[in-house]
């Protein structure tokens, strides 16, 4: 609003540029789903390191096909991913120290019988509005790992600033404690006594208590603690993802090593129909009986009812499966799921690239993998990419490469214009930045001034795109448009609160077949 003018004078006012600078979103967050030796259950968690997901999820585990993933995809350039632990009646260690004072690990898992815990009276002066011994000193360590929490004048009062219950919930990644409903902790604990000269209290069994074997891994998970219908609401399994922000590409290891182990067609039906709603990828592994490519071609192949994925354009397999040291197997080889380390070419090719660069070729080579455990040839990558199945390949020099780029509506039958995965990924890279780099425009005066700056900041994004090579053509009117004004937004479309956008890009599609032709120049012939 305009100053109201009173006195002579000079008025300064700040007049609005109409900028709103929309900044595209991240490419290559990976969601992980599986089973984890340790970490919180059904909730995403951001681990930017395989380093951060020893620390929070317990490392390599033979019985997790998923930390396995999370390894190879650090290993081959991913750098963000989203864990989501679930298990399948795991339980959590536990710790009686006094009358109704219960401690519990804080996530499930044989980790916690690692916990020991410490009590002293060793506190503040009580305050007159203390109860009678009320305060105490806790300290635990997990000597799995050796972190050591330390938590000072802790209270028994439900009253007080440091009710043990409330500061263990919010503070501690160890422990929790827990009490029949509706009561309190009544006492605070016995102390423990002094460590003997030199030695630490947290490990001498004195002047420290050990959690009680009472933890356990719970059985192999099965389908249902991912995809069960019943998990949506509670937002549990692949939709604990609910609860995260953004993620890009979608990993589901199978559920053991073993062969037979993978998940089902509920499983990858439901992970292909969340992806399209998330604007995700969902990154499929071959089932691990598909040893050869007449496995893929034939009745037990794509079109069989244990495959039982409809072809999705946010869906992409890979075959075959890879071969790799197993470091808790002193490095003996061992048969992997492709998607892990699949997710972190995609991850590389992004960062050094960008999303509209197919995640395929020479330089999309698969980092630690030692071979393949089929080797194709020429031929029968032929017979499979037509049917939109990519390829991994072993080429002398180049070492294991991805050799294909196509979603699974990129069969050459289905003549999809989301046959190759890079345009499908650009895609919903811009639908993404897009959205929620519009929101401001939510209750502005739907006229010719909105329109300006919605032609305005969404031209500045998608030339930004242009001049890094995203889009086709040699000029912007070759590349892309934006177009907002009284032919797509009509009066009736105003009364009715909408303006409406059109957007369109040409997208770059991957070179697939390079053709060559050589003529032998015939001379000098005298006509």
């Amino acid at each position: 609003m305009p100053v109201t003018l009173t006195y002579p004078g000079v008025y300064i006012e700040e007049v609005p540029s109409g900028v709103r600078t929309i900044t595209g979103v991240a490419t290559s967050i990976t969601a992980f789903i599986g089973r984890s030796l340790r970490g919180p259950a059904n909730e995403p968690v951001r681990v930017q390191s395989f380093g951060e997901f020893e620390r929070v999820f317990g490392g390599l585990w033979r019985d997790s096909s998923l930390s396995y993933a999370v390894q190879q995809f650090f290993q081959n350039g991913g750098t963000d991913a989203l864990i989501v632990r679930v298990h399948n009646g795991a339980a959590a260690a536990t710790l009686t120290l006094a009358a109704g004072f219960n401690l519990v690990a804080a996530n499930p898992g044989k980790w916690g019988e690692k916990l020991r815990v410490r009590i002293d009276h060793n506190t503040r002066p009580p305050l007159a509005t203390d109860p009678v011994n009320s305060l105490f000193n806790l300290a635990v360590r997990d000597t799995g790992t050796g972190v050591t929490e330390r938590f000072l004048n802790l209270s028994t009062d439900p009253n007080n600033a440091r009710f043990v219950t409330r500061v263990l919930e919010q503070e501690s990644q160890l422990v929790r404690i827990v009490t029949p409903p509706g009561t309190v902790p009544a006492l605070r604990p016995v102390a423990h006594g002094n460590p003997p000269a030199g030695a630490d209290p947290l490990l001498d069994n004195a002047s420290s208590t050990a959690f009680t074997a009472t933890g356990n891994e719970g059985a192999a998970i099965t389908d249902n603690q991912i995809s069960l219908a019943a998990l949506e609401a509670p937002k549990q399994g692949i939709w604990a993802l609910e609860k995260a922000d953004l993620f890009n590409l979608l990993c589901i290891p199978p559920l053991t090593r073993d062969v037979g182990g993978d998940v089902n067609s509920q499983t990858r039906s439901a992970a292909a129909q969340y992806c399209r709603q998330r604007r995700a990828m969902y990154v499929v592994d071959p089932l691990s009986t598909w040893n050869l490519h007449s496995d893929i071609t034939g009745v037990a192949g794509l079109d069989s009812v244990a495959w039982g994925l409809a072809r999705s354009e946010n869906a992409a397999l890979y075959f075959p499966r890879l071969r790799l040291p197993d470091p808790l197997q002193e490095n003996r080889l061992a048969d992997f799921a492709p998607c892990g380390a699949v997710a972190g070419v995609m991850a590389r090719t992004d960062g050094q690239r960008g999303v509209w660069k197919a995640p395929a070729g020479n330089d999309a080579v698969l980092n630690g993998v030692v071979e393949l455990t089929t080797k194709l040839t020429d031929g029968e990558n032929g017979q499979l990419n037509p049917l939109a199945v990519n390829c991994l390949r072993s080429f002398p020099v180049i070492g294991r490469v991805v050799w294909g780029a196509r979603t699974l509506r990129g069969a050459d039958q289905l003549a999809s214009e989301w046959k190759y995965l890079p345009v499908r990924r650009l895609a919903l890279f811009l639908e993404e930045s897009l959205f929620r780099g519009t929101q401001w425009v939510v209750f502005e005066p739907n006229d010719e001034p909105l329109w300006a700056q919605i032609r305005l900041n969404l031209g500045a994004f998608m030339q930004g795109l242009f001049r890094q090579g995203a889009f086709q053509g040699s000029s912007p009117r070759d590349a892309y448009f934006v177009k907002c004004d009284k032919e797509t937004t009509t009066q009736n479309d105003i009364n009715s609160g909408v303006v409406n956008i059109v957007v369109g890009f040409a997208p770059l599609k991957p070179a697939e077949f390079v053709v060559i032709k050589i003529q032998q120049i015939a001379g000098q012939i005298q006509t």
